[in-house]
């Protein structure tokens, strides 16, 4: 039982030049190749997986990505909610905090 909830980026450096969204790009599809749900934001993807194992095994598949378009060098900053005594989402945890902020419709 229990959902794992991951936050991480993916930072290719050696690249040559300062825009990284192609570098993103090819992270984000071996994301979407996985199958588990997932949301791009600004700064990162936050995805469920329903094991620790399932999550490092997709964070791998976005990090090998990025070397496997040209960068020489990946850092990947990883934050990882695994809760195991009850099921959860990406949405309920939001909802949890918008509940006690007593705006129950607001987004983050």
């Amino acid at each position: 039982m229990g959902t794992v909830i991951v936050e991480f980026s993916v930072i290719p450096v050696g690249t040559g030049g300062t825009s990284l969204s192609g570098y993103v790009a090819k992270a984000y599809e071996a994301i979407e190749r996985s199958g588990v749900r997932h949301q791009l934001t600004p700064m990162g993807t936050v995805f469920e997986a329903s094991s620790l194992e399932e999550a490092l095994e997709v964070i791998k598949a976005a990090h090998e990505a990025v070397f496997e378009v040209g960068s020489r060098r990946v850092i990947t900053s990883i934050k990882i909610d695994d809760r195991r005594d009850k099921e959860r989402t990406m949405e309920g945890k939001v909802r949890s905090v918008n509940e006690r902020l007593n705006k129950p419709d607001r987004h983050l």
